[in-house]
């Protein structure tokens, strides 16, 4: 049967030609179809006009299966017990599942996050893999190719074309520094930036700052001590240093205690930001990447 035939096809005569080959009786398979018998009878002359085939014959006072419908039993019953395994919803069983979750993220979320994730997957999930990567230049692309499940990413954050987006979690800027800091007993106000130096970190080495952007606005300038590609080592150099960083205020307080950090409310428009979960298309409707975005989103709730 050529494509163009199939298309042709009424395929809601396969239930009736089904019911018929079991029943080999058209009261019966009607019955079971839910039909009357005289549109019962009416498909089963369009079946025999499309197999080129009586199917049913009599004999004896009865009906019986000619030799082609007899061989069609079997794949047909096969046949349709496959497209109502198609037609099936999904069901998802995140213990049964055996797969590697490969996300991106800066280390700020990594160490808030991941944690807890892994704490979840372990007991929820534990045939799933985790894998973290560093965001990176090539991330976008990463995302839409489906070659990463899931980014973190700022909300301001340009989306790669056709990239799904939903809320993550909310944060706030600090300004961190080391407990006996020059400026550490008193808030920090806007000159302060340029009085004392700063560690940035460059996500992507382009050196792009908003705060800058903001700072130059009222004349401020910032002297760079030092541009680090990680966070952590960030809080690490301004613990050691009299520098300042602009941050994570959920990140600081991470690391204030242990490297004997002192946290300021930055003196600008606003210090409220928004992460956002960013995925590709190919991974919009993956059960277990659905589950995982989910699962996401209550990890950080807490």
């Amino acid at each position: 049967m050529t494509e163009k035939h199939l298309r042709a096809v009424d395929l809601n005569l396969l239930p009736v030609l089904d019911a018929l080959l079991r029943y080999q009786h058209v009261s019966r398979a009607a019955q079971a179809v839910g039909l009357t018998q005289p549109a019962a009878s009416r498909a089963l002359a369009r079946l025999r006009h499309l197999l080129n085939d009586p199917l049913l014959v009599r004999s004896g006072g009865k009906l019986v299966l000619t030799a082609r419908a007899d061989s069609l039993r079997a794949a047909l019953s096969a046949t349709l017990a496959s497209v109502q395994d198609l037609l099936r919803p999904e069901s998802f069983d995140p213990a049964t599942e055996r797969r590697t979750l490969r996300l991106a993220m800066t280390d700020v979320h990594s160490t808030l996050l991941l944690p807890r994730l892994l704490a979840r997957l372990a007991k929820e999930a534990p045939g799933v893999k985790l894998v973290a990567q560093p965001i990176t230049a090539a991330t976008s692309a990463l995302v839409a190719a489906g070659d990463i499940d899931l980014a973190l990413a700022v909300n301001t954050t340009p989306l790669p074309p056709g990239a799904r987006s939903a809320p993550l979690l909310r944060d706030r800027l600090a300004v961190a520094m080391r407990r006996d800091h020059p400026a550490g007993g008193r808030e920090w106000g806007i000159e302060d930036y340029s009085r004392f130096p700063s560690v940035t970190v460059a996500i992507l080495g382009d050196g792009v700052s908003e705060l800058d952007t903001e700072l130059s606005r009222v004349g401020v300038e910032r002297r760079i001590l030092a541009t680090v590609p990680h966070f952590a080592t960030a809080l690490a150099m301004v613990a050691a240093t009299d520098a300042v960083i602009t941050i994570s205020r959920a990140f600081a307080t991470h690391f204030a205690a242990p490297f004997g950090l002192v946290l300021k409310e930055p003196p600008l428009a606003s210090t409220d930001f928004g992460v956002v979960m960013v995925w590709g298309v190919t991974a919009d409707t993956d059960p277990l990447l659905r589950w995982a975005r989910q699962l996401l989103v209550e990890v950080g709730e807490d």
